[in-house]
């Protein structure tokens, strides 16, 4: 087994003292950017992280599982509504739930790091240098950081498909069936409740999931030979229900009529869209169609009740720490593991199907 690099690895390699070293980690600022750079590029050589402890240094664990999720508060954005914040939350809620109901079970605790802005020096590298082992979602950690993390401790990919043909090829990886959930909704629409003029209503940043619900939507209209365009209708920015709201309007205020159906790729925006319909007038589902993804409490309480894709967030996240309790438990050379997750969809009343019991099926 090769040897762990240490701080003494990377001090040597870049040609300054320990001490500096210790200062990029814990305070880059402190550091002359030229410096900092040839210390952070000796210790990615090396794939070196930094230590959190010396006990942990010493034992090389700590009883510490780590997960890394993006931080979607955006103060940036003052107009967002509470509820927004709440929904997105709610998701890395679950996984938290999930994962750290899994980790106490086999005897770990669990530090959560929810701001990913910044390069090695940041709050990742710091939590991976405390853990024994590190989730994180797909996409909001750079592939080069990911990979000099790798070399030490147990990484696990959450969400998104897997990216063939790179360096992470070789992790652990769980995501939920995105494209399956979105065909099957899109069928029922499309043979279930006649439906032929079709909108799918996207997101302006490049999301692994959304695309891949995109992918399923259009391989349903493909399908029933249905005409799409190549591209979502249209590209939301931050995929809030006030997004979903600008969405009604853009759409409403063009030349012709109104999409039979408007397939959002969360159920945040569709919330907001129904209240915009609602607000001019619009009945759902008896004017226009409307549909979400991701099975948050509020698509139950919003009238009418929305059809929505349920993906199980509670059980990514349990996933994620028996991928990683399994790796740290004598198994770090065996082939990488991909997990896909079932989906549900979620028939109510946004789409015709009524305001009884929650109706659905569930998608391997």
């Amino acid at each position: 087994m090769s040897t762990v690099p240490t701080v003494y690895d990377v001090a040597n390699r870049s040609g300054v003292s320990i001490a500096t070293v210790s200062r990029v980690y814990r305070n880059p600022d402190s550091v002359r950017a030229q410096t900092r750079e040839r210390v952070l590029e000796a210790a990615r050589e090396l794939g070196y992280v930094p230590s959190g402890n010396a006990r942990g240094l010493a034992s090389r664990t700590t009883g510490v599982l780590g997960l890394c999720f993006p931080d979607y508060s955006d103060p940036d954005a003052e107009d967002i509504d509470a509820e927004d914040d709440d929904a997105a939350m709610l998701y890395s809620d679950q996984i938290i739930r999930g994962m750290e109901r899994t980790a106490r079970r086999h005897g770990y605790a669990l530090l959560i790091a929810a701001s990913l802005k910044g390069g090695p020096e940041s709050l990742v590298a710091k939590v991976a240098g405390r853990v024994d082992g590190f989730a994180v979602m797909a996409r909001t950690v750079p592939t080069e950081e990911l990979e000099v993390i790798s070399r030490r401790q147990p990484v696990v990919m959450l969400a998104g498909p897997r990216e063939g043909g790179d360096q992470l090829d070789h992790l652990d990886h769980v995501e939920v069936a995105n494209a399956d959930g979105q065909r099957e909704l899109t069928r029922h629409l499309i043979e279930d409740h006649g439906l032929r003029r079709l909108a799918y209503i996207g997101s302006a940043e490049e999301s692994p999931d959304v695309a891949a619900r995109f992918r399923g939507f259009r391989e349903a209209c493909a399908a029933a030979d249905v005409e799409t365009d190549h591209g979502p209708v249209l590209r939301m920015p931050m995929m809030t229900q006030a997004d979903g709201a600008s969405a009604v309007d853009v759409l409403a205020d063009r030349d012709g009529p109104l999409p039979e159906a408007l397939v959002f790729a969360n159920d945040q925006m569709a919330v907001g869209a129904l209240h915009a319909l609602q607000r001019r007038g619009l009945r759902v589902p008896e004017d226009v169609v409307v549909t979400g993804f991701d099975g948050i409490p509020l698509g139950r309480l919003v009238r009418p009740a929305l059809t929505t894709v349920r993906q199980p967030m509670l059980k990514l996240g349990e996933q994620a720490a028996e991928l990683l309790v399994q790796r740290l438990g004598g198994g770090p050379d065996r082939e990488p593991v991909s997990l896909m997750l079932p989906v549900t969809v979620v028939r109510r009343a946004s789409c015709g199907c009524g305001e009884g019991e929650d109706s659905g099926t569930q998608l391997a």
